[in-house]
Parts: C-alpha cells; structure tokens; sequence
C-alpha cells in the first residue's frame, strides 16, 4: 500500500484519535460489530445523499438488532483517504468503505485490501438487481469486481433561467456561444460562472470538460501514445484560464459549498457540477428549482463529441481481511435496496444504479433534465483527476489546473509538468 507521506507516528496518532470516536455499541458477545467508513457527518450533514446513508445505516442496525451492529466511522471529504489510508497503514482497516472508482480503487485492490465481491453478487441474484453489468465496469479489475456501486452521478452546466432571459441569452451549444453568454451576463450585472477555484477537483473537472471537448485523447496520454504537451491540452488550459475571468471574484477562496449557495441564491447564472448539487442547491433556496435548467458542458469544433458526459458513482469497498463478510455484505445489500435507490433518485439528486422504480414527480425537477443528458450520452467518462494512472496522478493533474487559474504557470509549463511527473514516476519509455 502505497503511503502518504506521513510518518509512523502521525498514522499511529490519527488512527487512536479516530478510532477513540468511533461510537462503540455495547451488545451480547455474539453480536457481530462491523465498521462503516465516510466521507461526511451523518449526523450534521445536510447533504441529501449522506441523509439517504444514515437512514440505511439506522434501518440495517434496528433490523439487525441483536445479530450485527455498524460502526460509522465519519470524516471530511478532504481528510477521507489521508485517514482512511491511515487506518489502512496501521492494519485497522474499515470493515466496509466507501472509495471512488477508478485510480482511488485501484489503490486497495492491487496490495489486497479490497475484496472480490463476484460470488456474492452471485449468491442470491443480487447482481441481477442491477440496472446493467455497465454499471460495474469501473469497480471490475482483472475480470473481478471488486466494489458495489451506490448511485450515478453524471457532471453538467445548471443555469439561472431568469438571469438568462434579463440577459438576452440564449443556452450555449459552442464554447464560443458560452463565452459570449458569460459576457453578456457579465454586462447585465451578475456573475456569470461561479465555481470553487480553489478546491481542485472542482477546477479539475471544469479542465477535463475543456481537454475532452478539444479532443484528447486520455487513453492514449495514459498509455504514452501521446503526450500531455499537445496543441489540444494547451488550448484547454488556455481556455480554462480565459473562463476563469468570469468566474465570481472570491472564487479562489470560495468552498465548493459556498460556489453552490451563490448559485442557489441566485447571485450566479452558470453553476458546473455534478447532479449530488442539486439536493444541495434545493435546500439552500426551494424556489431555484423552478428557474434552474441544465444543459451539456458545450462543443468545441474538431474535439470529441459533446455528447459525451462526465459521470461517476460512489462505491462500497469490503475489506479482504474482514472477520464478518456476511455481515458486511448484509450491509451492502441495504445501500442498493430499493428503499435506498429510491431516496437516491427522489431526493439525493443522483441516478440509481438498479432496476428500481420511483416517483418522478418526487425527484427534484432538474433531475429530469440531467436523465435525459445521461441517457441520450453517446459515452461517458471519468473525472480526469479518478481517470489518470494512479490517485497520485490525479492529485498533481489538479494542483496544474489551479496554476493555471492563479497566473502561476501558463498552460504549456502546466502541462509539460504534468508529463515530467509521468516521467519521473516511470510511466513514460
């Protein structure tokens, strides 16, 4: 397991004060405890996704009274894999934890933290539950799939509705089309992109829809194919840096949270993010579901095709070395329940990953129009910052991206550092 620059002691300290907060149940010795690891507070959140999580997790622990009890183990999205890495160093790893697909994943699977999960997906026709085999190709690693997927969330452009019309616009199909939108909206008086400039992944996102739409190739950077210093990934990082000028002046202070209240609030016309916002938005103003719209990340001539979307999903990870897989797998079983699936659409703003049927007049307005982004997709992909060789790629993909925005690298010394780390990391000949 690969570790993250932190000492013995450090890992030692975090793992005690951690596990010194886990809430422990007293039970009879033949109740079996397991521990459940998050990336947020279920009992402060106010995100309707992690609501939807701690209902599964007081339903699973009243139905299972007296047989077997989870644990939560609870942090921040930005603390999450430094502790739960941490967790891992010390061999107390989490009975179940939630993890990304992708690079993230791959970081447990290859040194055997994470189980394979084939034969119980197989047991009971749990696998058959599933909306589609697709839905596990990000979760499979050498014909194994080794994590459940929880939810899909698919990344688009929201937009102010009223604020469109005062400002004569129309919805942009063209980047050029976006960028004379932003700054007709500009010229109205409001900010047009609001965004959290400073928190990569969010930034990150904004630079993968850039280098997809110019058409790279990320296959083909991955592998060495292509390099990351090309005509396409310096015309993104220029176009990034040309966006950014619309973006709302504390961008690079604002947290992902406070990009998504000004949007609520109505401060901001364009809000780019994934479909887990749209509880978010709701909650902070009711009354943005009804002028809030949501179109695709627009074209760029000669790149790929815009009909491609980002999309990810949460996952659920076992640990390999777990001394209660039954239980751990009953758990599972719960995050994919139709009760669970069913929040997941009707209120937490995210597409099921089961054949569940709900209420579309319950989900939130703009998760109709995000269906039918995703489903009329012509292929979906991964957030680059998930999609590079290693996590470790990702995170320095992301630092790049915000150089670019503060002015502190151009695009081309950006990208040329990207490929250095590549090189120095060996995975270029």
């Amino acid at each position: 397991m690969k570790k993250r620059a932190m000492s013995v002691l450090l890992s030692a300290t975090m793992t005690f004060g951690m596990l010194a907060a886990v809430p422990m149940t007293a039970s009879a010795d033949d109740v079996q405890n397991i521990s459940w690891m998050f990336w947020d507070d279920l009992d402060a959140s106010e995100d309707p996704i992690t609501k939807g999580f701690k209902n599964v997790i007081d339903r699973f622990n009243k139905d299972y009274e007296g047989k077997y009890h989870v644990d939560p183990i609870t942090t921040t999205l930005e603390e999450y894999y430094t502790q739960l890495n941490a967790l891992v160093d010390a061999d107390q790893t989490p009975d179940v934890f939630i993890v990304s697909p992708g690079p993230n994943l791959t970081d447990y699977v290859k040194p055997g933290v994470a189980a394979p999960l084939d034969d119980y997906l197989a047991a009971d026709g749990w696998k058959d539950t599933f909306s589609s085999d697709a839905v596990f190709t990000q979760q499979t690693y050498d014909g194994k799939i080794y994590a459940v997927p929880l939810n899909i969330a698919a990344a688009c452009c929201y937009y102010n509705k009223d604020i469109f019309k005062e400002a004569g616009v129309e919805v942009p199909t063209t980047y050029d089309e976006l960028l004379d939108a932003c700054k007709k909206i500009k010229d109205a008086g409001y900010t047009p992109i609001t965004i959290s400039a400073g928190t990569a992944w969010c930034l990150s996102m904004l630079a993968g829809y850039l280098c997809d739409r110019e058409g790279v190739d990320l296959d083909a950077v991955n592998t060495g194919k292509e390099r990351w210093v090309q005509d396409k990934t310096i015309d993104a990082g220029k176009k990034l840096l040309e966006l950014s000028q619309y973006f709302q002046e504390t961008a690079a202070g604002d947290s992902n949270d406070d990009a998504t209240m000004a949007f609520a609030m109505g401060e901001a016309a364009i809000l780019i993010q994934g479909s887990w916002a749209i509880g978010q938005m709701n909650a902070y103003n009711p009354d943005i579901e009804k002028s809030c719209g949501v179109f695709q990340f627009p074209a760029i001539e000669g790149g790929n095709d815009p009909a491609r979307v980002i999309a990810k999903s949460d996952s659920l990870a076992m640990n390999a070395k777990t001394k209660s897989p039954e239980a751990c797998v009953a758990m599972m079983k719960y995050f994919t329940d139709d009760e669970a699936q069913r929040w997941t659409a009707e209120q937490g703003g995210k597409i099921p990953v089961t054949n569940v049927k709900y209420d579309a007049d319950k989900a939130p307005a703009q998760m109709a129009d995000v269906m039918k982004i995703f489903t009329g997709a012509s292929s979906t992909f991964g957030f680059y910052n998930e999609s590079l060789v290693s996590s470790d790629a990702g995170s320095y993909f992301d630092n790049q991206m915000v150089s670019i925005y503060k002015q502190e690298k151009t695009p081309e010394e950006a990208f040329q550092a990207v490929e250095d780390w590549y090189a120095e990391n060996g995975y270029r000949k």
